[in-house]
Order: structure tokens, then C-alpha cells, then sequence
């Protein structure tokens, strides 16, 4: 491939079988690069003099997704500002697109938050301060895309844009995103549901909701938005003109042809930046021009500048080897899809690649060499294809619409790019109106001649014509043979007609109309329209021209009309195609019909019915509510090609709601809603009924609406009533609407009972009974609430106060209201009975000025004069105080982990600048947390307080601020945050009976509580035999205590537990020896020794569990043939012998042995008789077989639980007392919660006694407490009941 055409790349691989050609061309370009090195910097050529190019030369490399991205929405952004008003060009819309960058978008007006209800529509709107095609909107964590759930419009202008989300549920609750270039803006949906209780069967009717933004005029706001927009673009343009036009002036020298000329369609010299400018000096240098007109400089000093557009002249690498196919030698892709001709006659790729541009004759003396000149190894030169070709080739099929800042960016690149010989003309071709590729060819012969008039040799002495470098990017600096002569001046090409919008793709309905259009920049141009290559007919169609637009209108739309339409004018062309569509649709005066609400009675048969049209199969689907509807009992459906048809047969009110029907097919769906309300007779009105009045002469009470009217409103309620005692019911008539009853028809004392029934068009109602109503009792209203001072004054005192609670079962007539001077015992009515107050508020004047009153009020009903409240607080009449001042000395005097002490100063009192303070508040703050919270809700009179419910180690801030009658001080702040903390203290145990020593029987828990004082909160911990507690162990700690406990202990927990306690202060350590034990076994079997008179030695067999417990031991007993009682002859014996003394010869002995320990006594192990041997006849005795008696048994209570009642915060201890061999286990419950690993319990098993103390008793111990005990043998179950008293 180093020594191949890049044309044949594709084939070379395909032989070789290499699927990734993008790799392959990648090593290829590193091998290049390398040859370049090798030969000094040269650019590599192969054997054939072809000049061998990477496919990212001259700094172009593949487009990326995102730059493809930038460039499609810069090239729309400068379709958009075409059509303005600015009345630009194109090139002048090149200039301004630069400016308008998608970084630059931002909202003018944002999405803000919606409430919507359920199956309500709900609209997001925003406008952005320049005009995009389409924005992405995002939601629920995903790009939302146009379908059934969403729709996403924009307006003309590309300004507004809206998301509209359907039939709103509560899944579409979150935050939706609106997202424009780098910038983007965020809302809540909020979805709520259907909360009316009366309307819980019916769905609501859906309509659109939109934010408190939307109320805007977005369009007014877009319209200032476009006036400012086109400000700003006409202030940049003349900007940027007048920059150029200085550096035009500046140089002297036109800007050359090939680079700032115009050469194809859309293109202007002043529309380019980074041109070429040919040097005064004549020397053939050329120097460049920036996006503001100013020089560059040097190309062989600096880098290329690139315009000040995006790098939209990037090549796909497919483009560049469908380019180089094998198949095709020639340039595809000119102006009218053709290849390169020249009267009517292919030119060569070789012509073509070797050919300049036609030049006058006049200036022949001055023309610089072409490309085919010759380096010093006689090696011909080719000139690669020109950069206009590759472009065209890449643009060929491309809608023309595009050509214009196509054309512009390739002609950047050939103005940066260029790699031929001498002036910017060698190389280059131009391009005519129509589209068509001029080359001019020049001998060899002619080539060397003009060489040889330039005072040059025929073959160069300099090989290294072409100085190129390549910088990271890929951009190419190029150093250029100096030319010898005077430069040369440009031919400017007229760039003919072009296209200002071409066409766009069109979807299209069937039998309606559709419409194509295009915008040339020329009025005197005639045009033709095509489809799929053929010329249009004008059956069925219509061709329109206004001034620069042409229009191709469809009159209606059938299926054979699809397909590829084309325009084309003066040799330019755009295309697009037209899709014809059938989809589902409905008659405009059937949907209304259809959408009007079906109102039917209950039990009675709905119909609804659609014709239709569209292509065939079509889906029909019917709804109700969203749940689809499929045939059954009462329900049948109808489908044919043209309509569809619902019965609902004996509807129910419950049926009421949505119908829809849905209709899809291949080419779209379409669906239209109805309402179906099913009349019915209404619910029973809703109770209870409730008492408004209740006197000797009436009875009144109301009650609630029925649940559903059942479609037609409540005309009246009938009324019935029955006096108690009686089963006759009297008709007492009707009430219109309104939901209450006044009967003044009633007997003193009788009660009375009501039943309502609620009156439609469709029925009546169920009926709805009231409880019994007594007439006539004296129920006088209850005590309001303390009267309240509202303001005072020297001669007047403003009180208002709140109704009573009870009300005594009648209104509230009005209120008396008294006051009393401050010292006296005497009431003085302020009001005269004839005159009670009617509002709750009152302004009392017979006050004397400095004196202090309170004040009382009661209310009066039907039934008489009421209690009165309690009174108010004391208040002097006088005009209002001033504020108080700040406290002074505020400071902090104790703490802890849940507290802190506050000690201030009260304010001074200064006359006419701030009065005596009344009391104080105190507010703190977490340093976390800016709001402060107040700490006491009434008034503080002293001059401190203690602050608590704090968390420990947490920082606070405090403040304090005065009141008096005439308002708050300013607060008072300590400097720095308080620290809930007490001061360091070293840790201490506070237990003054703490056992060092503790015995447990196996199985039962063990218990070790340790109170301390330390501060700041201490790290605690327990081990054993000075190795941490196992998991079985549970630690309990709180501020001043630390407890373990060992729910069922075992032998292996003996041992020495040591608690360590440690602070910052210090540490404190303490030790308790727990031994877990049983009851020992008994020692083995018992022999004796009588080698000594009067003695005998017993040696024994050791316990079992003489291993496991080092404190046992053993105790002798022995009984005499003559008494009958056992005596105790040797105790604590450690070893397993003993010798008894003081054997009376002739007497029998029999001893036993006992094992011991702390928990008790094991069972005893006798000896053989030991005695004197009496020589006797011998006597036989038949001793019966003594069977062994079987002492097990299953638990029993013997002393049952008794019934307990404790006073709050005392002792309450549980007892009982049980049997059962073996020993059974003991659980205690409370409302069947086992309590053994409770800590908050103390239980304790001793010899069948078992007790349960509760400590401190509060409400949480009432229950039903129960003691099981089991063993092998069965269960038994004893409960009680504790009852906790104030």
C-alpha cells in the first residue's frame, strides 16, 4: 500500500482479507511519516513520482459524533439567520454563524414547576436567546423522545420550545430537564391525586396545566429576543466588514482567487478569513489574513490560522474511500452529480491531477510552474487531487441547501491547505455557473519554457521543494519556493445561481395535499421539478414561482406519489423525498359527534360508533378508563374496514367514565375520546347527623351530601320523624338542597329520631336514620378560652377572645365580659345584660390610667348565661411601651451532654428610648443549621435558664432577647458556639457494694452492673481473663453505667470479667470473679481399712466434678449401730481419704461421704459395714427385690403468681414457686415477649423459688406477665396481670 494509488486501498484489503481498513490506514500514515523522516524532512514519494498523503493531511482528520453534531446545528443555525430580515447573504450569514455558537445559548425564559392532577396534560415551555432547531428534553433519567406519552414542538422561530406529557400519572412525578448546547434548566412535575371523595368512581376530564412561568407571553418574549438578536448580528457584521476592509486597504492587494474569490455557490471574498495576500515585494511570500483582517505573518515560522468557522472541512473516512473506489477513476460529486467534463469528453484522472488553471497570455511571463515540475533526481512530480474535488466528492448527493458553507469551508481549506508550486494559481481549477470544473493543461514542453524565460533552470536544484511539517493536530506548515516576478492577479468567477434553502423531506397524507419549496438567489432563473428522475407531470400537480421561491404543490396525495423530487435550476440542483402516508383518520364532524358526552340511565345499553379510514389492517382497540374493553357479557364490539362499534349493555353507574377508541397501523395511530355518564338514583345522604341546636322549642342538626348524586343533582330531602317509644313515623315534607333541618315542632324533654332521604330526577335515595335527639334539656355552653390583651392605652384596653368548646347544643347568643382592678375581689360587668357583646372582641374605655386590671368573659345560648373563663393576665392601662433593650453579660455557667445554663443581665431602663423588659426568650442554633428554634414558650421572668434536649458533642449557638408589652429587643449572642459537654473528670466507680466474688448456677444469667462517673463520655470495655468478651456476652452502656449479662450461663463462663473505663482524664478498672457451678456428683465408691485398732481409714472414688471446680470439696458423716442419727465426723476435705477414730469394737458403723461446693450438696456415697465379727449360726433371710422408686415428675406450681398493682417510678417484685425433676427451666414473659435477655429485669431461680423485680415501674410494664418452666417431662405456664397507678 506505500507503493499503491490510494484508489486501490480498498481493493488491496479486500484481497488480503482486512476487515479494518481504519487500523490499516492509521499504520500507514505512522510508516509515511517515518520514510518523511528518513529523507530529511521531505515528503515521501512513491516509485512512480505520486505523491504519497495520509488521510488526515493538511490537518483534517476524521469527524467525530459531536463535531458532526456542532456542524449540522451551525449549518441550520445559519439557515436561520438567513431569514431574519437582515436581508444577508450567504457569505455574510458564514460570518455571523461563527459568532453564534451553541456555547452561547442560554434561556431567556426557563421551565418552572408544575402541579398537575391525575390524567391532567401537563406543558413545559422555555425560549432561548438563539434560535435552535431542537433542544433535548430529559426526564426520569432519559432523553424523552416524540410517541404516544410526549410531544415535543417548536415553534417557527426555533425560540419556543415545548414538552407537552399526556394523561399525566403518578409515575410521571420527577424533574424534567430542557437541554440546549452546554446549558440547561430543570423543573418538577408534580402529580396529585384524585383527593375528592364524592368524585372517587368518576375520572376527571383531561386538560392541559401548565406552569406559572407559562402564564408569560412567550411569544412577545421571543419576538424582543429576535429584535435583539438581529441587533446584535447587524453590529457584528458591520464589525467584522470594516475589519476586513482595513486589512484590504492596508495590503493593496486583492485577496487570490482560489482563496478569497468567489468560486462556487455561496462564496465571497470577504466572508473568508485565514486568505493568502500576495507580498509587495514581489518574491512570491504570502502572508495571511485572521478573522479580524490583520496579518499572521510567516508561514514558516507559525502554524496556519484556521477560520474562525467550525472544522467542518473534516473528511469521513468513508467518503474518502467510496472516493478512491477501483470502479471509479474519476471525480465524482460535481454540481450536477456528473463527472468532469470538457467538451463533451471525460478528462483523465491523470489530466486532471496535472493540469493548472488557465491564466491570460498576457501574463505568461509571470505565471509560477505548475505541479508537474521535476525535483533533482529527475523524478516527476503529480499533484494530488485538489481539495475543491475532495470536497466536491464528499458533498456529491448532499441536499445543495448545505453547498454554501460547504463551498466556504473547502475554500478555507485550500486557502490554509494548498500544497502546489509558486502562487496560489498553480493547481487550482475554477468553477463556472453552471457547476462545471474548468481545466487548463500545459505541456511539459511549455512548462520547461517558462522556466527558462524566468531566468530558472529546467530542473530544479532544490529537491526539497515542499517544506512540511506537521504539528500534533495534523495542521501542515508549509514553506514555498520564493517566486521570481512580479505576483499575479486573480481571475473573480461570477458564482453564477445558488441555492438559499433547498428542499426538505416531506411526510404526506393520502388524499391531501402536500407541498415542496425551495429558495434560489436569483428572481431570473427558471427551474423544473423531477420525481424519481422523470420530469413532473402537472396532473395532479401545481408549480408555483414567487420571486426567488419556488413551490411544487401535490393536490391530493396518493401512494404512487412517493418517492425522490428534484429541482433544478441553472445547473443546481437540491432533492427530497415525499412519503406518502395512510394512516388512521377520522371525519373532522365525526369526532365531534362522537366526543360529545353518551348519557344513558342505569340498567339501560350504550352505543358508540366511529367511521374511519386508512390503510388496511388496522388495529382497533376500545378503552374504558385506560383498561382495555374485550367482548363479553356486556360488552360487544363490532370491527369492519370503514367503522367500529361499542355496545355496553346494562350499564351500571359505575361504568361512568373515559371511553376511547385507538386505531394503528403501519403508518401511524390516531384515537378519540368520549364520556359515558350513567344516570341512577343517588347514594343515602352521609352521617352521622350532627346536633347544630337543641332547646325546649327546636331541634336542629345537618348532615352530609350523598357520596355520588348519582348524575343529577339533589333536588330536595325528604324528611320523616318518630318520637322514641312510638312506631309510627310522621311525614314532616321536604327541604329544598340545602343539607339541614330546623323542627320546631317538639315537645319539652321527648326525643326524637330522623330519617333522610335525598330527591333526584332519576330517585330517591336510600334512607339515612339519625340517632336520637332530645328536646328541650338545659345545656349551657362551657368556659372560654383566657380573654386576650390585644393593645392598651391610657383610656382604653382592647380584649378579644375565642368561642367555648361546648356550646351546650345551640348557638352562641353572645358574650359578657368583666373586669377587675388588680388587689380587689370584686367584679364589675363591663357590658349591661340587655347589651351582650355579639363579636369576640371588645374595647373596654372605664379604665383609669396606671391602673392594672384582668378580665373574664362567658357565653350565653339558648339555655342561659354560661362559665366563665379563667382571666387574663394583668395589664396596666397605658399608652405602649418602647422595645426593650439588649441583655448584657450573657454568658454560659454550666454544661453537659443534654444541657447548658444561661445567666444574663437585664436591660437598663432608659425613659423614651426603650422600657423595663418583661420577661426574655432563648433561641439556639446548630452550627449545622442557619433557622433558630425557640427554647421556651412563655415568658422567662429570672434572669436564667437551662437549655435542654441537646445532643451531645454537638456546637450550639445562644442568644436571648427581651420583650415587654411594646415589642422584642434586638438579640444578644454569646461570641463563640457552646459545646454540649460537662468539664473532664476522671472516671470513678460510684458502687459501693460492688462483689468482687459471684457464684452462678449453670444456666441461669449472670449479671454484673457498674455505675461510674466520668466526663466526657468514656470508652468502655469488658474482658475475660483479660481477653475480650465473647459474642454470647451482651454489654449494655449508658452515661453512668455499664451492665454485662450472660442470658444462660455455662460452666466455661468462670472466670475473672474486668471492666476498664477511659476518658482524656484518666482510667479506672474493676474485677469480679464469676464461678458458674452446679450441684456436685456424688464421689465414687466408698472402701474401708481397719489395719489400725480403733480406727478405720475410708478412701474414696473423687466427684466427677473435682476436675471443674477447684472450692470442692468433701464431708464425712457416720452412724453408730447404737443411735439412729447421723453425725458429721470430718468436713472440707480436699483430698479422697480420711481416717475416723474412737471405733468402739463390737458396734457397727456405716459412713457415707458427701461432695460440696458453693451451690450445694451432692448426693451422698455410702461405705460397707464396718463392725465386730460375731460368730453365729447361720441364719438365711429372703429379702424381697426392692425395686428403685422413679422420682421425676413434670413441673408444677405450688405457689402460683398473685395479681399486682405498683405505684409509678417503685419497686415491683413478681414471686412463685415450683417443682419438677429433672430441675426445669424457668422463661418469663410479658404479653408473650421472653424477658430473659431483658437487662431492664432482674431474675433470679433459687431452690424452685423464682423471682422477677422490676425496678423502676412505669406505664410501658402494664401487660400480662407470664412464667413458663419445662423440663423433659412437660411444661406449666403461671400468668399474673401488673397494673401501674399514678
Amino acid at each position: 500500500m506505500l507503493n499503491a494509488d490510494k484508489k486501490d486501498y480498498k481493493r488491496i484489503c479486500t484481497e488480503f482479507g482486512v476487515a479494518d481498513l481504519s487500523l490499516i490506514l492509521k499504520k500507514l500514515d505512522e510508516k509515511k511519516k517515518e520514510r518523511a523522516k528518513n529523507e530529511d524532512g521531505g515528503i515521501p514519494y512513491d516509485e512512480d513520482g505520486t505523491e504519497n498523503h495520509s488521510l488526515t493531511r493538511g490537518g483534517r482528520t476524521n469527524i467525530s459524533n459531536i463535531k458532526g453534531l456542532m456542524q449540522k446545528v451551525d449549518e441550520e443555525v445559519k439557515l436561520l439567520l438567513l431569514n431574519t430580515g437582515l436581508n444577508l447573504t450567504d457569505e455574510e450569514a458564514s460570518l455571523l454563524s461563527t459568532e453564534f455558537k451553541l456555547s452561547d445559548v442560554d434561556f431567556v425564559v426557563k421551565i418552572q414547576e408544575l402541579k398537575a392532577l391525575e390524567r391532567e396534560d401537563a406543558l413545559f415551555a422555555c425560549v432561548l436567546t438563539h434560535p435552535l432547531p431542537k433542544i433535548t428534553w430529559m426526564g426520569k433519567g432519559g432523553t424523552l423522545e416524540e410517541g404516544e406519552k410526549y410531544s415535543i414542538t417548536v415553534s417557527d422561530h426555533k425560540l419556543i420550545h415545548r414538552l407537552l406529557i399526556k394523561d399525566c400519572n403518578l409515575l410521571d412525578k420527577g424533574i424534567y430537564s430542557a437541554v440546549a448546547g452546554i446549558t440547561s434548566c430543570s423543573a418538577w412535575l408534580v402529580v396529585l391525586a384524585e383527593s375528592d371523595p364524592a368524585s372517587a368512581e368518576l375520572k376527571r376530564a383531561r386538560k392541559a396545566t401548565l406552569a406559572s412561568g407559562a402564564l408569560i407571553d412567550l411569544e412577545k418574549v421571543a419576538k424582543e429576543q429576535q429584535i435583539k438578536n438581529r441587533e446584535e448580528m447587524e453590529k457584528i457584521l458591520a464589525a467584522v466588514k470594516a475589519k476586513h476592509r482595513e486589512g484590504h486597504v492596508e495590503e493593496g492587494k486583492s485577496i487570490n482567487g482560489r482563496d478569497g474569490a468567489v468560486t462556487g455557490p455561496g462564496k465571497n471574498s470577504g466572508a473568508k478569513t485565514g486568505a493568502k495576500i500576495k507580498n509587495s515585494k514581489g518574491n512570491g511570500t504570502e502572508t495571511k489574513l485572521d478573522a479580524s483582517g490583520h496579518l499572521i505573518g510567516d508561514p514558516k515560522s507559525k502554524k496556519r490560522i484556521r477560520s474562525g468557522q467550525m472544522d467542518f472541512d473534516k473528511i469521513q473516512m468513508k467518503d474518502i474511500i467510496e472516493g478512491y473506489s477501483e470502479d471509479d477513476e474519476d471525480f465524482p460529486g460535481s454540481a450536477n452529480n456528473s463527472r468532469y467534463r470538457k467538451h463533451d469528453r471525460e478528462t483523465e484522472p491523470e489530466q486532471t491531477e496535472s493540469s493548472c488553471r488557465d491564466v491570460d497570455a498576457t501574463s505568461q511571463n509571470d505565471m509560477a510552474d505548475c505541479d508537474g515540475n521535476t525535483d533533482s533526481s529527475g523524478t516527476v512530480r503529480r499533484p494530488r487531487r485538489t481539495k475543491k474535488a475532495q470536497r466536491k466528492q464528499r458533498t456529491s448527493g448532499q441536499d445543495p441547501n448545505e453547498l454554501a458553507s460547504d463551498d466556504e469551508e473547502s475554500d478555507g481549506e485550500e486557502s490554509d491547505g494548498d500544497e502546489s508550486d509558486g502562487d496560489e494559481s498553480d493547481g487550482d481549477e475554477s468553477e463556472d455557473s453552471t457547476g462545471q470544473l474548468k481545466h487548463s493543461r500545459r505541456s511539459k514542453r511549455n512548462q520547461q519554457l517558462q522556466k527558462a524565460v524566468n531566468g530558472e533552470s529546467t530542473y530544479p536544484e532544490d529537491h526539497s521543494e515542499y517544506d512540511e511539517t506537521e504539528d500534533a493536530t495534523g495542521t501542515a506548515t508549509r514553506s514555498r519556493r520564493k517566486r521570481q516576478g512580479p505576483p499575479i492577479e486573480d481571475v473573480l468567477i461570477d458564482p453564477g445561481v445558488h441555492f438559499i434553502c433547498g428542499l426538505s423531506d416531506v411526510n404526506a397524507i393520502i388524499n391531501e395535499s402536500a407541498e415542496l419549496t425551495c429558495k434560489l438567489s436569483s428572481e431570473d432563473c427558471e427551474g423544473a421539478w423531477f420525481r424519481d428522475g422523470k420530469k413532473v407531470s402537472h396532473d395532479n400537480f401545481s408549480a408555483s414561482k414567487d420571486g426567488t421561491i419556488h413551490k411544487l404543490v401535490i393536490i391530493r396525495c396518493e401512494e404512487e406519489h412517493s418517492g425522490k423530487y428534484r429541482f433544478e435550476a441553472d445547473g443546481r440542483k437540491t432533492e427530497a423525498m415525499i412519503n406518502v402516508k395512510d394512516p388512521p383518520r377520522f371525519d373532522q364532524e365525526d369526532v365531534i359527534a362522537f366526543t360529545e358526552p353518551v348519557t344513558v340511565k342505569a340498567g339501560h345499553n350504550a352505543i358508540f360508533k366511529l367511521h374511519f379510514v386508512g390503510h388496511e389492517p388496522v388495529k382497533i382497540k376500545w378503552y374504558r378508563e385506560e383498561e382495555e374493553l374485550l367482548d363479553d357479557n356486556n360488552t360487544m364490539i363490532e370491527k369492519s374496514a370503514s367503522h367500529s362499534r361499542l355496545l355496553l349493555s346494562r350499564c351500571q353507574r359505575r361504568n361512568t367514565g373515559e371511553i376511547k377508541i385507538k386505531l394503528k397501523n403501519e403508518h401511524g395511530f390516531i384515537e378519540a375520546i368520549s364520556q359515558l355518564i350513567v344516570l341512577d338514583k343517588p347514594t343515602p345522604p352521609l352521617g352521622p347527623a350532627e346536633v347544630t341546636e337543641s332547646s325546649a322549642v327546636c331541634i336542629e342538626f345537618k348532615w352530609r351530601p350523598p357520596k355520588d348524586d348519582g348524575g343529577s343533582p339533589v333536588i330536595n330531602y325528604t324528611i320523616e320523624r318518630q318520637q322514641v317509644g312510638r312506631n309510627t313515623w310522621k311525614k314532616m315534607g321536604e327541604v329544598p338542597g340545602v343539607p339541614s333541618y330546623r323542627d320546631t315542632d317538639v315537645d319539652h324533654g321527648r326525643k326524637y329520631c330522623y330519617r333522610v332521604r335525598a330527591v333526584t330526577a332519576e330517585g330517591t335515595s336510600e334512607v339515612m336514620e339519625t340517632d336520637d335527639m332530645q328536646a328541650g334539656t338545659l345545656a349551657f355552653p362551657g368556659p372560654p378560652a383566657p380573654p386576650k390583651v390585644v393593645s392598651t392605652y391610657d383610656d382604653c384596653v382592647n380584649i378579644s377572645w375565642t368561642s367555648p368548646n361546648k356550646t351546650g347544643g345551640s348557638r352562641i347568643l353572645g358574650y359578657i365580659l368583666e373586669k377587675r382592678k388588680k388587689g380587689s375581689n370584686l367584679w364589675a360587668v363591663v357590658n349591661a345584660m340587655h347589651e351582650i357583646i355579639k363579636e369576640k372582641k371588645y374595647a373596654v374605655k372605664d379604665v383609669v390610667a396606671g391602673m392594672e386590671y384582668e378580665f373574664r368573659v362567658t357565653a350565653i345560648n339558648l339555655s342561659g348565661v354560661g362559665e366563665f373563663s379563667n382571666p387574663s393576665e394583668f395589664v396596666f392601662a397605658r399608652d405602649p411601651k418602647k422595645p426593650p433593650g439588649k441583655v448584657t453579660n450573657l454568658k454560659v455557667t454550666e454544661t453537659s451532654y443534654t444541657h447548658l445554663v444561661l445567666t444574663w443581665t437585664k436591660p437598663e431602663d432608659k425613659p423614651e428610648i426603650q422600657d423595663e423588659a418583661k420577661g426574655y426568650f432563648v433561641e439556639i442554633r446548630p452550627a449545622e443549621c442557619l433557622e433558630w428554634s425557640r427554647r421556651n414558650t412563655t415568658l422567662i421572668i429570672t434572669t436564667s435558664f437551662s437549655v435542654k434536649g441537646l445532643k451531645s458533642m454537638n456546637m450550639y449557638w445562644v442568644r436571648v432577647i427581651a420583650t415587654n408589652d411594646g415589642g422584642k429587643s434586638a438579640p444578644e449572642e454569646l461570641a463563640n458556639y457552646v459545646l454540649a459537654m460537662p468539664s473532664p473528670v476522671r472516671p470513678k466507680f460510684t458502687n459501693r457494694k460492688m462483689k468482687s466474688f459471684l457464684v452462678v448456677r449453670a444456666g441461669n444469667s449472670v449479671r454484673i452492673t457498674v455505675n461510674f462517673e466520668a466526663s466526657p463520655r468514656p470508652h468502655i470495655m469488658w474482658v475475660k481473663d483479660n481477653v475480650p468478651v465473647t459474642k454470647r456476652v451482651t454489654i449494655s452502656n449508658s452515661d453512668g453505667s455499664s451492665q454485662l449479662l450472660i442470658p444462660s450461663s455455662e460452666r466455661s463462663d468462670s472466670g475473672i470479667y474486668s471492666i476498664l473505663v477511659k476518658n482524656l482524664a484518666g482510667q479506672e478498672t474493676f474485677s469480679t470473679e464469676v464461678r458458674v457451678t452446679d450441684d456436685p456428683k456424688p464421689p465414687g465408691p466408698v472402701e474401708l481399712d481397719e489395719n489400725v485398732p480403733g480406727t478405720v481409714t475410708m478412701i474414696w472414688q473423687p466427684s466427677p466434678d473435682e476436675k471443674r471446680d477447684d472450692r470442692l470439696h468433701y464431708t464425712v458423716s457416720k452412724l453408730d449401730s447404737t443411735k439412729r442419727t447421723w453425725t458429721t465426723v470430718a468436713e472440707k476435705l480436699f483430698n479422697n481419704r480420711f481416717t475416723v477414730c474412737n471405733i468402739m469394737h463390737g458396734r457397727d458403723y456405716h459412713f457415707r461421704v458427701y461432695a460440696k461446693n458453693d451451690m450445694g450438696v451432692s448426693a451422698p456415697s455410702d461405705s460397707p459395714t464396718c463392725g465386730k465379727e460375731k460368730k453365729k449360726e447361720k441364719f438365711v433371710v429372703s429379702v424381697p427385690t426392692r425395686k428403685d422408686c422413679d422420682l421425676r415428675c413434670a413441673p408444677t406450681f405450688i405457689v402460683p403468681l398473685k395479681l399486682h398493682t405498683a405505684s409509678k417510678g417503685y419497686e415491683c417484685c413478681m414471686s412463685c414457686a415450683v417443682k419438677g425433676i429433672p430441675k426445669p427451666r424457668i422463661t418469663w414473659y410479658r404479653n408473650h415477649i421472653s424477658l430473659n435477655t431483658d437487662t431492664n429485669y432482674y431474675i433470679s431461680n433459687t431452690c424452685g423459688v423464682c423471682s422477677m423485680s422490676i425496678l423502676h415501674v412505669g406505664h410501658k410494664d402494664m401487660g400480662e406477665y407470664t412464667i413458663a418452666a419445662e423440663n423433659a417431662l412437660g411444661r406449666a405456664e403461671c400468668s399474673t396481670v401488673l397494673s401501674v397507678k399514678e
